[in-house]
């Protein structure tokens, strides 16, 4: 049987046409062949763009009985239970062979269903990357519908954001910032290696799930739908997804595009810097929409400070929350024609991500400390420093102001401050040049089909 269906955007096609005198259950379960590639007619051209056939069988793909999986999970018992979602309930089971497993078993009086369960497999037999969560096995046994994955033992994104207990500490900013670019080369995967591309359709931070090291990688891809071919801008589907998290021109029309994902994806990553939900209906009159409550801000400078989490107590670099802010508002533009491609943003966010943060110097917000040269380089007394040896950084000894940037040497007389000002700027204008090196050398190792390119007059940043 041919699983393209589970991709089309034609809702009403069929999963699986099935002959006349079959059982309604048939209809509603369609049995799995044990190799999920060679269900679709179309699987030779979901294959990545470093050539990268389809395999002709998956062997790393295990077929579970209900059984088997029930033992693992003691019968599904509440001690086991990670968590529910729109699919069902996630287990944590120990195979046979001793390894650990996250098993979710679809609920089918939930909101997803097979074609949910048939996408999930297709999608994760076929396309394999360092930051998308590894399917181990399945279940298609009867009725029985569960996925068998990789345990990340860190849970997920959302559990380490929100609601979180007054004696745990919160994901410092380096973490955030290593999170969110993970996650965003996760979505690059799926948008340009993925031919055709791959529309993720449900990026939040509860997809998101975090290994060792918090390491990131996206599941749960149920709701995923190929993106657009050829000619075409756009694919036309039912809306689905979940609220707060949807670009608003696809909640409107039902036209999907990789843009929808980078909306989301901003979304996301304004959770990471405010430490608050994108819908929370516990916050007061016009701030439980977190984009509605932050977009007037992030076009005052003066405001802007007020977009970062409480819980970091200022420890975060005052330019690194106002550059991280920047692909925010890129991302969430309300026209998808101004937001970046993802590629735009996995190269925004690596810069961040690798310009390590030292806490430890952070004298708590909106006050200043002194700057000072080390062996790797010039630290940035913004709250902390920088350790990174930046281009015609000068190590002088300045204090920064996190407010304003307003600058003065303690030693100096007030006459000296245009000069201090003018090194700023210089210093300044040395790390916008640093960034877009960095932008245009990420671009040029790009291999992707050229329609998608972004000319270098519009770049982010």
């Amino acid at each position: 049987m041919g699983c393209l269906p589970c991709f089309d955007s034609k809702e009403e096609e069929t999963l699986s046409p099935h002959k006349e005198g079959s059982d309604d259950r048939r209809a509603i379960y369609p049995s799995i062949p044990p190799n999920p590639p060679n269900l679709s007619s179309g699987a030779d051209r979901l294959k990545t763009r470093s050539n990268i056939g389809v395999p002709e069988d998956s062997p790393h793909v295990q077929i579970f009985t209900f059984r088997e999986l029930a033992i693992a999970t003691k019968s599904f018992m509440p001690e086991c239970l990670l968590g529910e979602g729109g699919f069902g309930r996630v287990y944590k089971g120990r195979l046979l062979n001793g390894q650990v497993v996250a098993v979710k078993q679809l609920d089918r009086n939930g909101l997803q269903g097979n074609r949910e369960f048939l996408v999930e497999v297709l999608i994760l037999c076929l396309l394999h990357d360092r930051n998308l969560v590894n399917l181990i096995g399945y279940c298609a046994e009867g009725e029985h519908r569960l996925l068998v994955y990789e345990f990340m033992p860190l849970g997920s994104l959302e559990d380490h954001l929100f609601d979180v207990p007054l004696d745990k500490e919160p994901l410092d900013w380096n973490t955030r910032m290593k999170i969110a670019a993970g996650a965003a080369e996760g979505l690059q995967y799926l948008h340009d290696k993925a031919n055709p591309p791959v529309i993720y359709r449900d990026f939040k931070s509860s997809n998101i799930l975090l290994g060792e090291g918090y390491f990131p990688k996206l599941s749960d891809f149920g709701l995923a739908k190929l993106g657009p071919t050829g000619d075409k801008s756009h694919v036309s589907t039912r809306v689905m997804g979940t609220h707060g998290y949807c670009a608003p021109e696809y909640a409107m029309t039902g036209q999907l595009t990789v843009k929808s994902d980078v909306y989301s994806f901003g979304v996301v990553f304004l959770e990471l810097i405010s430490g608050r939900k994108a819908i929370d209906s516990n916050r007061p009159p016009g701030e439980e929409n977190l984009v509605s409550w932050a977009r007037p801000m992030l076009n005052d400078r003066r405001k802007i400070s007020n977009l970062a989490d409480p819980r970091l107590k200022g420890k975060f670099p005052t330019r690194g929350l106002y550059q991280a802010l920047t692909v925010v508002s890129k991302c969430i533009q309300e026209q998808a024609a101004g937001r970046p491609w993802i590629r735009e943003v996995v190269t925004a966010l690596l810069y961040l991500a690798n310009l390590p943060y030292d806490a430890s110097l952070a004298s708590g917000p909106n006050r200043s400390c002194v700057a000072e040269k080390d062996d790797n380089g010039s630290k940035d007394g913004r709250g902390g420093a920088l350790m990174r040896k930046e281009e015609g950084g000068s190590g002088s000894g300045c204090k920064w102001n996190l407010e304003g940037f307003e600058i003065e040497r303690e030693d100096s007389p007030r006459e000296n401050k245009k000069m201090l000002n003018r090194l700023e700027r210089e210093r300044a204008v040395a790390e916008a040049k640093t960034w877009g090196d960095s932008w245009r050398l990420q671009n040029s190792r790009l291999n992707f089909d050229g329609s998608n390119r972004r000319p270098a007059s519009e770049s982010m940043f």
